[in-house]
């Protein structure tokens, strides 16, 4: 299990973190003879928080436990037998332990609807009772890291995001997991103590007004902050007035610093309400003209993408910005889901399975699938995520790709790098991928972010990015749905037309 820096990543048994259908399931299972049958479940999302262009994986660092330590003990046993279910359900649940397979898209990796990013090929009893913990753990990781990028694509290179979210965050562990897969997803740091102390870093911070509020002045406040705090001064300037007393007063005390020989090599400001652009343009006016152009400046107050952008395209100044409820609680929620795709009787042939909807968009793409991302030699960029079925030799000189939610729309491909983007994580059961750490994920995620088009990272309409089917696979996916439509057709009860 991963441990960081002495925390389990995941600190409680969550074997009884399932819905309550999930073993009503497995114990059908197990008492109609289906309990060594196999399916294939794949993970997947249909559309992308805010509008978005794409999403970041995430959560790995939390399933790879959660499925290294499921088992039941005599707590969870117990909950069962009060229950009712039967001493032969109680002892399977007794001996289990996961024996599948589990492929998985690696944290930090842009993703996109319709593809599979996590896939589950196991017993059917096993893969059906893994379900919802999985799914809980891979949503909410997933927001707070696309979130969390969101804001690190409008913001300038050059300007450090913090994550600031866990006052805000749905309980401590989600406060944990948004300052952590910020941090994956870009963030340079985080407020959040414990998850600092996880990562063996140092959190990050400034003050709050309470500490302007706790002396009889604001300048006594800033400059008692300053002795104590030389080397990182940096002082919340609107509990008053921001522009004819915070600032004012935070010049005089960095005066103050420069004549008792304190160092003001790392001093600055931050702002926390009022109109942004206009008072950090004006405030860095002022520390310029009092000879203090070293002086930082830090915004925060509820910033979204949206309004980062907005701020940049009104001149603002600032050198950093403090980022708590869009990452921590964004708007919009993953809704992954979890589906059988294909299913087979103890070892005999794979059979694939489809879920039909009036909506083209609810459609599964069916079948034991693999997923490759395809980039241009020349240029690096992403050019399009491509399914295959399982066992398909996909041409990797020139390559026709079909949509896989409208079969008029494809494009053929060539001069192209063809990589497999799911990686085995468990094998029979046992676990054979390493684990990156979170630091080493964030460079993952900045790097493949740079393969993505600008277009497909824009905040507003960005362009739709394509998750496409070789012409093998989109031909077997229309034939699937024809037949089930046939299918369909034969067994609907004859109708009196009146």
């Amino acid at each position: 299990m991963e441990i960081y820096n002495g925390y389990e990543r995941l600190p409680r048994n969550y074997t009884l973190m399932d819905d309550e259908y999930e073993f009503t399931m497995a114990n059908g299972y197990l008492k109609s003879g289906k309990k060594d049958e196999e399916a294939v479940f794949d993970v997947f999302f249909r559309k992308v928080p805010n509008n978005g262009g794409y999403a970041i994986m995430a959560g790995l660092d939390k399933v790879i436990p959660f499925i290294e330590n499921f088992k039941f003990g005599e707590q969870e046993l117990d909950y069962f037998r009060r229950k009712g279910y039967d001493e032969d359900f109680i002892n399977y649940l007794k001996k289990f332990k996961f024996t599948g397979d589990i492929y998985a898209v690696p944290d930090g990796t842009p993703v996109f609807p319709n593809e599979p990013i996590v896939t589950v090929k196991a017993p059917l009893i096993e893969a059906q009772i893994v379900e919802t913990a999985l799914l809980s753990i891979v949503n909410g990781a997933m927001e707070h890291a696309t979130g969390a990028r969101r804001i690190i694509e409008a913001t300038p290179k050059n300007v450090g995001v913090m994550e600031f979210g866990a006052r805000r965050a749905d309980g401590c562990e989600a406060a944990i997991d948004a300052s952590i897969y910020g941090i994956m997803a870009g963030c340079v740091g985080t407020s959040n103590i414990i998850a600092a102390n996880m990562l063996n870093m140092k959190a990050m911070g400034t003050q709050a007004h309470s500490w302007i509020e706790s002396y009889e002045t604001e300048l006594e406040s800033f400059i008692e902050y300053a002795k104590t705090y030389p080397n990182n001064c940096i002082l919340l300037v609107d509990t008053i007035d921001t522009l004819r007393s915070g600032i004012p007063n935070a010049i005089k005390t960095f005066k103050y610093m420069k004549e008792n020989g304190l160092d003001t090599n790392h001093i600055g400001i931050r702002i926390d309400s009022g109109d942004l652009a206009y008072l950090s343009k004006e405030a860095r006016r002022m520390l310029d003209e009092a000879g203090f152009p070293q002086a930082k400046i830090c915004l925060s107050n509820g910033l979204t993408a949206e309004t980062i952008e907005t701020l940049i395209a009104q001149g603002a100044k600032f050198d950093s910005l403090g980022v708590g409820d869009n990452i921590s609680k964004p708007e919009g929620r993953m809704g992954c889901v979890y589906k059988e795709v294909a299913w087979r009787k103890e070892k005999g042939v794979w059979v694939p399975k489809i879920k039909l909807s009036n909506d083209t968009i609810k459609i599964v793409n069916p079948d034991y699938k693999k997923l490759y991302r395809a980039y241009d030699k020349k240029t690096g960029y992403a050019l399009a995520d491509v399914l295959a079925r399982h066992n398909e030799k996909v041409n990797e000189r020139e390559l026709t790709i079909v949509s896989v939610t409208d079969f008029l729309k494809s494009t053929t491909i060539d001069n192209f790098d063809l990589v497999e983007l799911q990686k085995p994580i468990f094998i029979n059961g046992e676990l054979v991928y390493k684990d990156p750490s979170i630091l080493e994920k964030k460079d993952y995620c900045n790097k493949e972010m740079d393969t993505l088009y600008p277009e497909v990272k824009r905040t507003v309409m960005p362009h739709e990015y394509y998750v496409d089917g070789t012409e093998n696979y989109v031909n077997f996916k229309k034939d699937m749905i024809e037949e089930a439509k046939k299918l369909v057709k034969r067994n609907e009860p004859n109708r009196k037309v009146l």
